[in-house]
């Protein structure tokens, strides 16, 4: 592809410290095991497959995750690796366009619990309109062609994701809450409380 990369798509894998996350990790070795896609550096809208709610993991599907809502509030010690990757304006478009149609049509997609069953297998398992987290990004980069689809074996966990992004830019690691986006605006909700107490 000819054109000048111009927007970012954010690349946000996670690790909550759950049981669940937990047991990955034990079973993977990865020291992440959920990846989200953002449309801004801000983070304060990922989008990916996980639990629909924050007590629940076996309740999955299409999910847009926020800092201090659900399932991140949940976790407030979760901790992240942010990855900046360029691309240009016409496929942000069509990826962002993409993105909010899947929003607005959230309850159609579930989580495909087989195929991360047989991932760790090492083994693909695609079902329609179902995905696992790093399924998913992987389908929208390879999809909206960010990356090639030959960069990536026939099953991808979030740390593959990571590693396999060389044109990806490290931008943030360390507490997602420390994250200095979240910190800044953080403070500046606490600053207006104490002012309207005041």
């Amino acid at each position: 592809m000819t054109t000048t990369p111009s927007r970012y798509l954010y690349i946000v894998a996670s690790e909550t410290g759950s049981i669940v996350s937990r047991a990955i990790r034990q079973f993977t070795g990865a020291k992440y095991n959920h990846v989200s896609i953002a449309l801004n550096g801000t983070l304060h809208t990922m989008y990916s497959f996980g639990r629909r709610l924050p007590w629940c993991p076996f309740w999955g599907g299409f999910v847009r995750e926020e800092p201090g809502y659900g399932t991140l509030a949940r976790f407030p010690d979760t901790r992240v690796r942010v990855v900046r990757l360029p691309v240009t304006e016409g496929q942000y478009r069509v990826i962002r366009d993409c993105l909010e149609e899947m929003d607005r049509c959230a309850g159609r997609f579930g989580y495909n619990y087989l195929g991360l069953f047989l991932a760790a297998l090492g083994l693909p398992c695609p079902c329609r309109d179902r995905y696992y987290c790093s399924e998913f990004v992987r389908d929208v980069l390879v999809r909206y062609d960010v990356v090639p689809a030959r960069r990536f074996g026939p099953v991808t966990q979030p740390q593959q994701l990571l590693d396999e992004l060389p044109e990806g830019e490290l931008v943030y690691e360390g507490v997602l809450n420390d994250y200095p986006p979240l910190a800044d605006r953080a403070a500046r909700l606490r600053s207006r409380l104490v002012f309207a107490a005041g």
